[in-house]
C-alpha cells in the first residue's frame, strides 16, 4: 500500500514542481550524489528542510549526469545565493570500491541499487562543473566526503597525499561535521544581506584565503598553524603531527582556529560549534519530512538504503569511542547530541501510522546504540578535555554511562499498542556493559538495560564489535581487551539461558588493521572458533581520510607517539589476513596449514584444523597432491 501525497510535499526537483509552490527561482540549489529520500537519516533531506525552514526556496538536483552536455546542472537555473554540493551519505570512493580497490556492483543510495550514478570524487567533480558553468555563483561543500578531506589527507585510492578538497574542487566554502548549526548561521547572515564572501567568521567552516591577505578576524579565537601541504609531501612525521592537532581541535568545545599553507593560499579551518543542544537537534529531526523517496523514482526500483531504515528511529548523533579506524567521531563529533523523548515518541507516532507499517521497528539506535543521553557529569571538565576518546584506554571518571533513560524509553516504545517488536539493529558498545571494564553499575542499570535488549529487542541476533582478539592490535584500534568480550558473552549467555532464548551473538572483526600481523589473524580465528563462532560479519581494513589508522597506514607511525607500527599494504597480504576468518572453508585449509607450518605454529594448526589436519598427514603424498589438484 502506498501513500498518495501531493508532489509539493517534497522539495522541488524541477521547475514544474517549484511552480506548484508559486516559485519562479531558487535561493539555493543542492547537488547530491544520492537519490533524494526525504527522511531525516539522509543528509540531503536534512539540509534541504533546514533551508526551507529558514524561509528560503530550495531545489534539489540528485545524481546529475556528469558525462553528457551537463544539462542536469543547468535545469534549475542559477540560484540567488549559492549552490550546495554533497557526495551523499558516504564518501564516493568508499561507496564505489572494496578494501581491495575492486569496483562494487551495487549502490545502496540509488534506485534499484544500481551502480554508476555518481562519479569518483563526486564532491570535486560536481563543484568543478558548477564553477565552469556559473563561475560567479558561490559553491558550498558539505557531507562526509568533504568533511573528512578538509585538510591535507592521504587518499588510499590514488595512493598519494592530497591537499584540502577545497583546492581541487574550486569551491568557496566547506561546512564540516554535521552541518545544521553552521548552515543556519550562514543562511541568517545572508538573509540579512551580508555578502557571501564576508561570511568567513562562522564556526565549523573552512575556506582558502590568499596568502598575501590578512585572515578574517575573530577576537575569541587563537590560531594554530599546521605544517604546510608541501612540507607534508616530503615529511611523513610532519603529516602525522598535523593529524594529532586536527583531531584534538575537532573534539574540543573551545577549540582553536587551524591554518595550513598550500601553494600561494592559506587553508583556514574555523573552530567547531559546541555539540547541539536537545532543542537544536529536535529542531532538525522534527521538520516536515515525507519520510519517503521522491515519487520520480517509483518506476526505477527500491532504494536499498531507504528500505533498511524506513521504519527505524535515530535517537542521537555522535560517538565517544574514538576508534582509530572509524570516521564517526571525526564527522559527528565525540560528544553525544541526544533528541528529547518527546521528539522520539513523536516520530514513533508517524511510523506506526504509516500505511505500510506492520508493527516492526527495524532499529532504535544511533552510531553506537547505547550512548543515548550520555554526557559528562561536570561539563566544565568536558569543555577543557582534549582526549579523542571518553572510554579508551579506560572509561573517564567524569562520564555518566547510566543506561536507565534508554531502558525506560525502550520500554515506552515496546509498550506502544501498534508496535509488535522494536529491534536494536545498531551495534551495541558491549564494553560499557561489562562490570570489570565499566565500574558505573552500582544500581544495576547496565544489567536492566541488557536484559531489556535481550528479551525484547533482538531480531534473532545481536551485533557487537570486538574488532580483534589481539590486545596489541586492539590498543592501536583504541578498543578494549578481548577479555571483556568474553565477560560480555558470559552475561549474554546467562541471560539468554534464564529466559529460554536462543539468539545468536554476532561479533564483527577487522583484518589487516595497522598493528595486526598474520599470526594475530590465526590466533583470532582459533580463539573465535573455540568460542563457537563461524565468522561471517567481517571486513578488511580501508584507510579512510581523517582517521588515526589512515595516518599509520600511510606514514608507518602512530600520530600520538610517532613510534613505528607495522601495517600490511599489498593486496596479497591483505587477502591472506582475511582468509583466516574463513578457516572452515575447504579451499583455505591447505593454505592455512602451509602458512602456520612455515610460522612454526603447529598448535594453531591443531586448534583450527584439528583431526582433519592429522588425517591429512596420514594420507600418501601422491593422494594428497591429487586431492589438492581436484580442488
Amino acid at each position: 500500500m502506498s501513500i498518495e501525497r501531493p508532489i509539493s510535499d517534497w522539495i522541488p526537483m524541477s521547475h514544474k514542481e517549484a511552480e506548484k509552490r508559486g516559485w519562479e527561482e531558487f535561493d539555493v540549489i543542492l547537488i547530491s550524489g544520492d537519490a533524494y529520500v526525504d527522511h531525516p537519516s539522509f543528509g540531503t533531506a536534512v539540509i534541504s528542510r533546514i533551508i526551507e525552514d529558514e524561509g528560503l526556496r530550495i531545489g534539489i538536483v540528485a545524481q546529475p549526469n556528469w558525462k553528457d552536455d551537463l544539462r542536469d546542472f543547468k535545469k534549475l537555473g542559477k540560484p540567488r545565493l549559492f549552490f550546495g554540493v554533497t557526495a551523499g551519505c558516504m564518501d564516493s570512493m568508499v561507496n564505489h570500491y572494496t578494501a581491495n580497490k575492486r569496483l562494487r556492483s551495487t549502490d545502496a543510495y540509488t534506485p534499484g541499487g544500481q551502480a554508476g550514478f555518481r562519479p569518483d570524487y563526486a564532491s570535486t567533480v560536481y563543484s568543478q562543473i558548477l564553477k565552469s558553468i556559473y563561475p560567479d555563483v558561490p559553491v558550498v561543500l558539505g557531507g562526509i566526503e568533504a568533511s573528512l578531506r578538509r585538510v591535507t589527507h592521504y587518499d588510499y585510492w590514488k595512493d598519494q597525499l592530497m591537499p584540502s578538497i577545497l583546492v581541487d574542487s574550486g569551491a568557496d566554502l566547506l561546512v564540516y561535521g554535521m552541518g545544521d548549526q553552521p548552515l543556519r548561521t550562514l543562511l541568517k547572515l545572508m538573509k540579512r544581506g551580508v555578502p557571501f564572501h564576508q561570511a568567513k567568521t562562522i564556526n565549523q567552516v573552512a575556506f582558502l584565503n590568499p596568502k598575501s591577505e590578512e585572515l578574517p578576524r575573530n577576537k575569541n579565537w587563537e590560531t594554530v598553524e599546521l605544517a604546510s601541504h608541501e612540507t607534508c609531501l616530503v615529511d611523513k612525521i610532519q603529516y602525522a603531527t598535523n593529524f594529532k592537532i586536527v583531531e584534538v581541535e575537532s573534539n574540543k568545545w573551545e577549540a582553536n582556529r587551524i591554518i595550513q599553507h598550500v601553494g600561494d593560499q592559506t587553508l583556514v579551518i574555523n573552530p567547531p560549534f559546541k555539540t547541539m543542544t536537545e532543542n537544536e537537534i529536535d529542531q532538525s529531526f522534527d521538520l516536515p519530512y515525507t519520510r519517503m523517496p521522491h515519487p520520480k523514482y517509483k518506476k526505477r526500483g527500491a532504494i536499498p538504503a531507504f528500505d533498511m531504515i524506513k521504519f527505524s528511529i535515530n535517537m542521537h548523533r555522535g560517538c565517544f569511542g574514538g576508534c582509530s579506524f572509524c570516521t564517526i567521531s571525526a564527522h559527528q563529533g565525540k560528544f553525544i547530541a541526544s533528541r528529547s523523548e518527546k521528539s522520539i515518541l513523536g516520530e514513533l507516532e508517524q511510523l506506526v501510522n504509516h500505511p505500510d507499517f506492520r508493527g516492526y521497528i527495524s532499529d532504535i539506535g544511533g552510531p553506537s546504540a547505547n550512548m543515548y543521553k550520555m554526557k559528562g557529569k561536570d561539563e566544565a571538565i568536558c569543555a577543557k578535555c582534549v582526549s579523542p576518546s571518553c572510554i579508551h584506554p579506560v572509561i573517564c571518571n567524569n562520564l555518566d554511562t547510566s543506561h536507565e533513560q534508554m531502558t525506560k524509553l525502550y520500554q515506552k516504545i515496546d509498550n506502544h499498542p501498534k508496535v509488535k517488536k522494536a529491534f536494536v539493529g545498531s551495534g551495541i558498545r558491549y564494553d560499557l556493559l561489562v562490570d570489570d571494564f565499566n565500574k558505573n553499575n552500582e544500581d544495576g542499570n547496565h544489567d536492566r538495560y541488557i536484559e531489556q535488549v535481550i528479551t525484547r529487542h533482538v531480531s534473532g541476533r545481536l551485533k557487537v564489535a570486538p574488532e580483534h582478539t589481539s590486545d596489541a592490535t586492539l590498543r592501536v584500534m583504541r578498543k578494549p581487551s578481548f577479555k571483556y568480550f568474553h565477560k560480555f558473552k558470559e552475561k549474554y549467555d546467562k541471560l539468554s539461558e534464564k529466559h529460554g532464548l536462543k539468539q545468536q551473538l554476532i561479533p564483527y572483526f577487522i583484518s589487516s588493521h595497522p598493528g595486526c600481523e598474520e599470526e594475530d589473524m590465526a590466533n583470532l580465528a582459533a580463539e573465535t572458533k573455540d568460542m563457537g563462532f563461524q565468522l561471517e560479519q567481517v571486513q578488511d581494513f580501508t584507510p579512510t581520510p581523517m582517521t588515526v589508522a589512515e595516518v599509520i597506514y600511510y606514514t608507518g607511525l602512530h600520530p600520538y607517539t610517532l613510534k613505528p607500527i607495522k601495517t600490511v599494504k599489498t593486496r596479497e597480504e591483505k587477502l591472506n589476513q582475511n582468509r583466516f576468518f574463513f578457516w572452515y572453508k575447504r579451499e583455505n585449509k591447505d593454505w592455512i596449514k602451509q602458512r602456520l607450518t612455515k610460522a612454526k605454529r603447529p598448535d594453531l594448526i591443531e586448534k583450527l584444523l584439528g583431526e582433519e589436519a592429522k588425517k591429512e598427514e596420514k594420507v600418501p603424498k601422491w593422494l594428497s597432491e591429487k586431492r589438492k589438484n581436484n580442488r
